[in-house]
């Protein structure tokens, strides 16, 4: 009998072992991705704003939300972070708006009213949708790639396949198998991870001038990541670290400093 209890306990451990590992393959996306569905009613929270429509290269039509550039004025296209929707962003907007610049607030498939599920590659065709959309509506502004957290890793790979004229990184990791060994030590994420977004690998072919700006705080993508990214870029610029700041404290969303960073770099 002992030795079929024995037997029966390493098959348990064998099963909870695998389990774990196997249940992170199947179910990683809703580790990653928390899109956020209800949207406020636009005119309510941005008045004068528009909303517009992109549209893939796979069919999907993505929401986004528009304050026109007056003339001469730059774009800013944000990419948001993996959590909540365009929605979350009206502050953010609202500032970049209040400074002058042209707004593009997009989600991702899945986020917001958006059909589809997010994937690295499907983030890369709204990304692309966004940028033709920009470049049908005005092609004689210049453009900036605004990448929040995740969305840093979006802009940055757009950026290696149509430039922008500036980039700027919020909170950016270098990859997103460093973010998770940070969370999931104990998981073998080198070969579970389906989306990686290797940034830290792209940065260096970038020749734009770039800020990045990170929390001294942040609990969810650590700062030292963002200033490795800094580092290895091949033109950087600047490097704002806001000291005491998490990862969605308003200082990183909206803050007065990072603001006026964002506009002193564009005004150069």
């Amino acid at each position: 009998m002992h030795w079929r209890k024995r037997t029966l306990t390493a098959i348990l451990l064998l099963a909870v072992l695998f389990a774990a590992p196997g249940a992170v393959w199947l179910f990683q996306r809703r580790l990653i991705y928390f899109p956020s569905r209800w949207l406020p009613p636009l005119e309510s929270v941005l008045p004068g704003w528009r909303d517009v429509a992109l549209h893939t290269e796979d069919g999907l039509e993505i929401g986004a939300w528009l304050h026109p550039p007056v003339p001469h004025e730059t774009v800013i296209i944000v990419f948001n972070g993996n959590a909540g929707n365009r929605g979350d962003r009206v502050s953010l907007g609202a500032a970049l708006a209040a400074e002058g610049f042209g707004v593009l607030l997009v989600d991702y498939r899945g986020y917001g009213s958006n059909a589809g599920r997010p994937t690295e590659q499907g983030l890369s065709l709204d990304a692309r949708a966004a940028r033709r959309y920009f470049d049908e509506h005005w092609p004689d502004h210049g453009v900036c790639y605004f990448g929040e957290s995740l969305g840093a890793a979006v802009a940055v790979e757009l950026a290696t396949d149509t430039r922008p004229d500036a980039l700027i990184l919020r909170s950016p990791f270098t990859s997103l198998d460093d973010v998770a060994r940070t969370h999931y030590p104990i998981l073998p994420v080198g070969l579970l991870l389906r989306d990686r977004y290797p940034s830290l690998e792209r940065i260096g072919e970038l020749d734009v001038p770039l800020l990045v700006i990170a929390g001294s705080a942040d609990s969810i993508v650590p700062p030292e990541q963002s200033e490795e990214l800094f580092a290895a870029a091949a033109d950087p610029v600047r490097l704002l670290m806001v000291e005491g700041a998490d990862h969605n404290d308003y200082e990183l969303l909206a803050g007065a400093e990072l603001v006026e960073a964002v506009s002193d770099f564009l005004s150069r």
